[in-house]
Parts: C-alpha cells; structure tokens; sequence
C-alpha cells in the first residue's frame, strides 16, 4: 500500500514509474494504491521486500502487510455487488 506525493510533473512521473516496477515484480493491482503479490514463503516475501525498498520514490510512504495463505482465503472480494473468488496460488513456480 502507499501514498506517494503527485503535485510535480516530476513527482507524476516517479510515482508512475513506481506503480509499473510493482507490475514488472509480478504485482497485481488491488486499488488505485494498493497492490497485492504471492509468495511462496517468508523468504521470498522478504526478497520482495528488499526489491521494493530499492524502487522508494523520494517522500512516498509504503506499508507492506504480509498475510498467511490462511488468511488470503478467508478475505471477502467483491467486485460491484458480486462477490470476485481469491486467485488460487500457483501450483507451480516459474524460475528465471
């Protein structure tokens, strides 16, 4: 999740670029400031973490929640008046 300051051209222009690394990392967009990623484990999770600390923007705020596979499930989605299932994790991972 995260706030990042958009009253320059330049500013803009930072908070996009952020916007498309989380996108390029494998990122989905939840809202407009709020994107969402699986991860396998506590460690990939923290490499992810890692990655994302490099991309900061100047004057932004970022919060990163880590939840359980668990807790994932049990969250209620919806999407105008539907209720939108979970994305299932992947049954298999994909190296590079």
């Amino acid at each position: 999740m995260f706030d990042l300051p958009t009253g320059t051209r330049d500013e803009r222009k930072q908070a996009s670029e952020f916007r498309n690394s989380l996108l390029d990392l494998g990122f989905e967009m939840s809202q407009f400031s709020v994107y969402l990623k699986y991860c396998a484990s506590g460690e990939k999770a923290t490499a992810v973490e890692t990655k994302i600390k490099g991309l900061l923007p100047e004057g932004g705020k970022v919060d990163i929640l880590t939840i359980t596979d668990k807790q994932f499930g049990a969250m209620k989605r919806y999407h105008a008046k539907y209720e939108r299932k979970n994305a299932q994790k992947p049954n298999q991972l994909q190296l590079f």
